[in-house]
This record gives C-alpha cells, structure tokens and sequence, in this order.
C-alpha cells in the first residue's frame, strides 16, 4: 500500500471519494469476489484497506460539504417563512389558512417526496463509489418517474382538501381558503419533486454547492414574486401560492444550468435518458417505502404534538409554534451535516472499503456529540432572550423560556438520531429507521407524551417535549446498537449485486 499524503484540500467541486481513493478502491474490487457470491476472510481483509482514510480527513470533508448544505436547507425552509411572513400581513384567517395548507402539504406531500428521496442516498452514492457512474443517473431517472407518479395520488388529495379539512377542522372559512391555496400549490409540487431527486445527482459527486447556488438564486426571486404577486398586483392568498409555485418550478431548471454549465463534468454520470430506467424498480421500492415511513412517522408524530399543544391554552398554541420554528431551523445543522455523513458513507461502502468507513464512522459520532453539545448550550443559555424576538406576550415567553432547556436536551439527543439515521441510510437499511421511528413515536414518545402532559403530573407543554426528548433517546440508542451489531460487509455484497 501506498503511504498516507499529507493534508489534501477539497474543493466545492470534488467528489467526496478523491482520485487516490477511487484508484485505491478500483485495486480492491479487483482482489475482490465476483458480483452475487459472499466474499471470504481474504476478500474483505482487502476491503479493510481499500480506501486509506484519518479521522482528520473525514471532519475536513464534513466541514466542507456541510456549510454549504446547511445554507442551501436554512433558504429552503425559507420559503415556506416567507410565505408565512407575507400572508400574515394579509389578515390573520389568511395566515391561519396557510399555516393549515402548509401542514398538509407537508404530510401528504413533502414528506412523502423527502421520504421516496432518501433511497438514492443509498444507490447513487453506493454506485458513484463503486465507479458504476451512469447508475447515478439511471437510479435518478427512475426516482423522477416514481415521484411523478405519485404526484398523482398526491394531486387528488389536495384538489379535494378543502372538502377533506372542512371536516376535520371546526373552522370552514379557514379550509376552504386551505383548500384554494393547496389546489394552486399543486401545480409546484412536480418541480419540488424533480428537484429532491437532481439534488441526490449531484450530491452523490460531492457537488455539494450545486443547490446551493440555485438557491441563492431562487431565493431573491421568492422574494420578488411575493412581493409583487401580493401587494403589488394585490393577488392576496393566490398570489402567495404563484409565487411558490413559479420558484419551485425554477429550482430543477437552474439546477439543470448549473450541472450543463458550471460543472459539465458532473454529466459523467449521464448515460442519456433509456427505456431502463422503467425496469427493475425493486431495489428502489424497498428502500423509498421504509423511507416514507421514516419521514412521515416523525413529521405526524410533531404535528399530533403541535396539535395537541391547543387543547392546553390558546398560550401554550403559541409557545409551541415559537418552539417548534426554533427546533427545526436549529434542526437543519445535523441534519446537512447527516446528509454528508450518508453520501460518503454510501461512497466508501460501494468501494468496498469497510476499515475506512469505521473509521469515518467513529469521527462522525464525536463530530455529532459536539454539535448537539453546542445546541444544548446555545438554547439553555439563550432560554430568556429568544424567546422575545417572536412574541412580547410574556405568558407566552414565560412557558417558552421553561421549555428550552428540555428543547437543548432534545437537540443533543437528535443530533445523535440523525447521525443513527444518515449511517442507516449510507449502508441502505432504511427499513430499521422506518420501523424504529414508528414504533417509538407512536408506541412510546407520543404516549409518554400525552400522559406527562395530560395526565397526572399536568406537566402541560414541557411534558409534551419530555415525551419527545424520551422517544429520541430511545431511537439512536436502538439505531445505534443495530448498527453497532450488524455486519456491514453485507452492504458491500448487496451494491455489488446491483448490476443496472
């Protein structure tokens, strides 16, 4: 084996498997057995040093790629602030009509959107790290068409939803303008889904910075067209739907400028559209619908909570609305950070290199503790001064000043969750997260919840968050020791067995 180079600087344009990397893996896969067959103790002694890696090395790529990916998730949940923002000025039932359309589209939607998406963490960054390179965008092809497909079913619930929200929700007016906004919001929802899937295109290469300057981009646009869309052309409630649905429209044709004319390298892993990417959906399937599962599970599970949160006090309502933005703007640092984590790991597990997957492996869970430690502190020191910069209601900053700390134990916690998670999805095992977040959300965390919350103890909204804090412990704990247990020279052999 070659001896370790120095420090090597990454750029935002190099794959996150470099090229010694790749040849050093191109040399174990042709040590190693035949597609289809388990490899013995001297194969995967191979694999062991297909890759030579530092835990130095990996926290460098992390620090790289993650920036970026935290800027590109904070301008995407932008939008839907921006949104919020504009239409409050409109009249509060606007705002509250937006607020209840933006949760159904979340649900029935977005999340199911996200959930299809993570199948290609696992096959494009298993196939550009096993130098099957036009797999990446065949596995991209299929993905498109499935989430277009689904948009169908996904179409026809929210073209009915004022109809479905008038009675579920005791305020008609309000589903019905719910209703008006998602029936226009659908004409987006192609554009959201194609976009999810070009993300993975790209991140699979380590183009981290792809979305991110078509986000830069989109964002300044978001802005403009709500802008003029609402009180320029005075289109109210209409005009705000437009302007989201024209942005997210852009997002994958600015994405598609960005990989033709920035990095036309990137087009290496184009093969051309084919009448393949019709065929063999099973490897797909089996990991987008425990993928579903994973997301939906934990997006319901907050929105049961949310939900919940009103039959407290109209106060405790509003605390629970300043709560949850904080939770998930501060959310989208492991969570960029676990998108990093789950390409490279599906890089160096489609190289077949197990030694340096442990070892990036053992640098990600020092790399989480630390963020989720700076998480804890930042919002238990920051308990009595946040709170004010939403709302001078002071019973509202009183209940959300007492619920921080517990909401800095549950980011600690969570961080360690999305590190469980992005591993699950690097070696492929989403059907574990999906079925460990179903069980202990519904099974665990949320009755927990309502008990502390309702229950004796009458613990109102802090017992809602203890509730989640002990549901998240108890998943990176299981996720953990799974993937602790499970041998992970089986992921190897199955994106070995991926031939197309």
């Amino acid at each position: 084996m070659e001896a370790p180079e120095g420090p090597r600087r990454f750029s935002a344009a190099s794959p996150l498997l470099t090229a010694q990397d790749s040849q050093m893996a191109g040399k174990s896969r042709r040590t190693s057995v035949g597609y289809g067959t388990l490899a013995g103790p001297n194969e995967l002694e191979a694999n062991e040093d297909a890759i030579d890696t530092t835990a130095g090395k990996e926290a460098k790529i992390l620090f790289e790629y993650s920036v970026p990916l935290m800027v590109t998730y904070l301008l995407q949940y932008g939008f839907s602030l921006i949104t919020i923002f504009v239409v409050g000025h409109i009249g509060t039932d606007e705002l509250g009509a937006v607020s209840l359309a933006t949760m159904t589209a979340n649900i029935t939607g977005f999340a199911i959107y996200e959930g299809l998406a993570t199948s290609l963490d696992t096959l494009c960054a298993q196939a550009y790290g096993s130098g099957k390179k036009e797999q990446v965008g065949l596995h991209v092809q299929r993905m498109v068409i499935l989430m277009l497909l689904v948009t169908i079913p996904i179409g026809a619930v929210w073209l009915c939803s004022g109809w479905i929200l008038s009675a579920l929700v005791p305020e008609k007016e309000l589903a019905v303008l719910a209703g008006r906004y998602l029936r226009i919001l659908l004409a987006g929802a192609p554009g959201y889904a194609v976009f999810e899937a070009g993300k993975r295109f790209t991140q699979a290469q380590g183009l981290f910075n792809a979305s991110l300057w078509v986000l830069v981009v989109s964002t300044p646009i978001n802005i403009l067209l709500n802008y003029v869309f609402v009180f320029v052309l005075d289109w109210d409630l209409t005009g705000a739907a437009l302007s989201t649905v024209v942005s997210n429209t852009l997002l994958p044709l600015l994405l598609l400028g960005y990989v033709c004319l920035v990095v036309p390298s990137s087009l290496e892993c184009w093969g051309g559209f084919t009448r393949s990417a019709w065929s063999n959906w099973g490897p797909m399937c089996r990991l987008s619908l425990p993928g579903i599962v994973m997301v939906e599970a934990e997006w319901l599970a907050f929105d049961i909570l949310t939900f919940s949160s009103s039959y407290i006090s109209t106060a405790n309502l509003a605390a629970q609305s300043v709560i949850m933005t904080l939770a998930v703007a501060i959310y989208h640092i492991p969570f960029s950070v676990s998108v990093a984590v789950s390409t490279r790991l599906g890089n160096l597990i489609g190289a077949g290199a197990l030694g340096a997957s442990r070892i990036a492996t053992r640098t990600y869970i020092v790399v989480f503790f630390a963020i989720g430690l700076v998480d804890a502190i930042f919002l238990t020191s920051t308990r009595h001064v946040l709170p004010k910069a939403f709302t001078e209601d002071p019973e509202v900053i009183e209940i959300v000043s007492s619920v921080m700390p517990i909401l800095g134990l549950f980011q600690l916690s969570d961080a360690g969750t999305a590190l469980a998670n992005a591993i699950l999805r690097g070696l492929g095992r989403q059907k574990i997260g999906g079925f460990v977040n179903l069980g202990v959300y519904y099974g665990v965390a949320i009755p927990t919840a309502f008990l502390l919350c309702f229950g004796k103890p009458q613990l109102g909204l802090e017992g809602l968050w203890i509730g989640c804090l002990i549901g998240s412990c108890l998943i990176w704990l299981t996720e953990g020791l799974y993937c602790k247990l499970w041998k992970w020279s089986n992921a190897i052999e199955e994106a070995k067995q991926r031939d197309d």
